[in-house]
């Protein structure tokens, strides 16, 4: 499927959009935290498919579900951020502009990797807050509330494991 929409295969594209459309709604969705309606994250969507077509040629087709997830949350980010709804502080280190730095954030997959490991290694509640802060773009006032901890506890413990977390990755030569 991303060989022929890499070679503009407009029956590819339709097939993508079939499958990925839910991931994508229920990626911009959470991401929203209930700030953009319906019809915004139908267009968000809309959106994240059309740089999908847009940058077929570029696509690797071994990293398609990451792309369109990539795309997905750099769109709805940029949506909220328009929108100043934006609650949550981005983890990344790169601040996605364009299409082209999509790609690139996307193929880096050594770096989700070992990301990855070191989020395993937490120790609770560490582990949970960054967890449903940044995978389930959860602002810092409804983890406080769901955990039932004090938000400045909250965001201290971000605080600590993002630095814990950019130790371990430069020690590992990121």
């Amino acid at each position: 499927m991303a060989e022929r929409l890499k070679k503009g295969s407009e029956k590819a594209f339709e097939e993508i959009i079939y499958r990925f459309t839910p991931l994508v709604s229920n990626i911009i969705k959470n991401i929203s935290c209930g700030y953009l309606s319906g019809e915004d994250i139908e267009e968000v969507t809309t959106d994240v498919f059309v740089t999908l077509w847009k940058n077929a040629d570029k696509l690797d087709v071994n990293l398609l579900k990451p792309y369109i997830i990539c795309i997905a949350k750099s769109r709805a980010k940029d949506r909220l951020r328009r929108e100043n709804h934006f609650e949550t502080v981005d983890i990344d280190s790169v601040d996605i502009q364009d299409d082209s730095d999509i790609l690139e954030n996307c193929e880096n997959q050594g770096l989700v990797h070992d990301l990855k490991a070191e989020i395993a290694n937490l120790k609770e509640p560490d582990r949970e807050i960054l967890i449903r802060h940044y995978y389930y773009y959860q602002p810092v006032k409804k983890i406080a509330e769901i955990m039932e901890i004090n938000i400045e506890t909250v965001k201290s413990k971000l605080q600590r494991t993002r630095k814990k977390l950019k130790d371990a990755l430069i020690n590992r030569g990121y």
